[in-house]
């Protein structure tokens, strides 16, 4: 079983897979990134679309050492969770394998960051047990940002999204492990060499989280950048955007901070190799991969 890794300054990422997202995601989620948008980018071939211009996507985390925490970064859509997406229901993955191989068995977390609170972000927060759903994570904090969870304390929910609130984020509350941090406009940090930044927008509450400094280290998207494709065309959007116009505005505020710096950027649905650098693109941006090293 391996894990793809990357080495940042003193910290090492390791990228956690569950499972790769099958074909007709990519229509759903981005509609606006049609063949004919994403085959005229010949860079996003042969790692991030198909000659025909089909999206690979993929849902994992990644895990990190940093301040002295061990830190696991969304958590994906769990096993035997009933979902209204047939792609996320009832799946049964290796993922706490996975996660032990990398040398993170989940009683040994200390801090689990949810970038915001949708299905495919909080599904490993719990695991089945005969009483019911608990925490995967006992000895962990988690942390969303107080305007995410805000948000959704007054949002009308359909019953898809109450049932994943049942399952994966009540369970974690009802436990006192869940904590709803203030994010400034600034960002905060929650350890030394980790901090979140505010990235509105796809949710309201969204957070990108930085590892290691400003202008180096790197950054994981979230749900604020789900395919390279939106590096070329940044105004395309996601389905599910809470505000799309401000999931735009705030995915080009990124991409040109990011541009010309040595940031690696880890995206969280990303296929392999995952990893890459945005460089400009006439008046818009590619992503240079960085495939990570793979280690058993």
């Amino acid at each position: 079983m391996q894990t793809p890794s990357w080495t940042v300054g003193d910290t090492t990422v390791h990228r956690i897979d569950e499972t790769l997202l099958p074909p007709a995601t990519g229509p759903w989620l981005l509609p606006g990134a049609t063949p004919e948008v994403v085959t005229r980018q010949d860079w996003l071939r042969p790692d991030f679309a198909d000659d025909d211009g089909v999206l690979r996507l993929g849902s994992h985390s990644f895990a990190l050492t940093t301040g002295g925490l061990r830190v696991v970064i969304d958590t994906g859509i769990g096993n035997g969770k009933t979902r209204a997406n047939p792609a996320w229901h009832d799946l049964r993955t290796d993922y706490p394998l996975r996660l032990t191989a990398a040398g993170f068995p989940p009683d040994t977390v200390d801090l689990v960051i949810l970038t915001h609170l949708h299905t495919d972000h909080v599904g490993w927060n719990t695991t089945r047990t005969d009483d019911g759903w608990v925490p995967t994570f006992p000895n962990a904090r988690y942390v969303v940002s107080r305007a995410e969870r805000d948000f959704w304390a007054g949002y009308a929910m359909d019953e898809p999204r109450r049932q994943m609130f049942r399952d994966s984020v009540h369970p974690v509350e009802d436990a006192g492990l869940l904590d709803a941090v203030e994010v400034p406009a600034e960002g905060t940090d929650l350890a030394p060499g980790l901090r979140l930044l505010p990235t509105p927008g796809h949710t309201p509450g969204h957070v990108a989280v930085r590892v290691g400094g400003p202008g180096g280290g790197a950054l994981v998207t979230g749900d604020c950048v789900h395919h390279p494709v939106q590096l070329a065309h940044p105004e395309l959007g996601s389905c599910v955007d809470i505000d799309p116009a401000l999931a735009a505005s705030t995915r080009r505020s990124l991409l040109a901070s990011l541009v010309g710096t040595d940031t690696l950027v880890l995206g969280t649905h990303f296929p392999p190799p995952t990893a890459g650098r945005v460089v400009a693109a006439g008046d818009a941006y590619r992503l240079t991969p960085v495939p990570g090293r793979f280690v058993r």
